[in-house]
C-alpha cells in the first residue's frame, strides 16, 4: 500500500536551516507530483511546494519564496524539502502528499519550531 514516511524536523533557531525528507513506497513514485504541506496550530493545513514528476516544474506559497527548495530523487523514491532562513511562522507540522486517482494520501508528519 500507498506510504509516506517524513523525517528531519526538528527545533531551529530563527534564520536556521532543516531539510525534510519523506520517503514513498507503494506506488510508482517517479510518475506523480509531489507536495509539501503544513499545519501550524490553530491553522488550516497550507499547500507550501510543488514538484512535478521529474522534478522539472516547482511551485511555491508565496511566504516560502526564495527560502524553501522542494526536490526529489526519483531512484530513492524521495522528496525532499530544504529550508533556509526559517522564521518562527515556519513552526508547523509539516506533510508530504501525493494523490493517486483522486485519493490524497498523507504522511504522519513532522514537527518543525522555529524559537530561540
Amino acid at each position: 500500500q500507498v506510504q509516506l514516511v517524513e523525517s528531519g524536523g526538528g527545533l531551529v533557531q530563527p534564520g536556521g536551516s532543516l531539510r525534510l525528507s519523506c520517503e514513498a513506497s507503494g506506488f510508482t513514485f517517479s510518475s506523480y507530483v509531489m507536495r509539501w504541506y503544513r499545519q501550524a496550530p490553530g491553522k488550516e493545513r497550507e499547500l507550501v511546494a510543488t514538484s512535478s514528476s521529474a522534478g522539472s516544474s516547482t511551485n511555491y506559497v508565496d511566504s516560502v519564496k526564495g527560502r524553501f527548495t522542494i526536490s526529489r530523487n526519483n531512484a530513492k523514491s524521495t522528496v525532499y524539502l530544504q529550508m533556509n532562513s526559517l522564521k518562527p511562522e515556519d513552526t508547523a507540522v509539516y506533510y508530504c502528499n501525493t494523490r493517486l486517482r483522486l485519493i490524497d494520501y498523507w504522511g504522519q508528519g513532522t514537527q518543525v519550531t522555529v524559537s530561540s
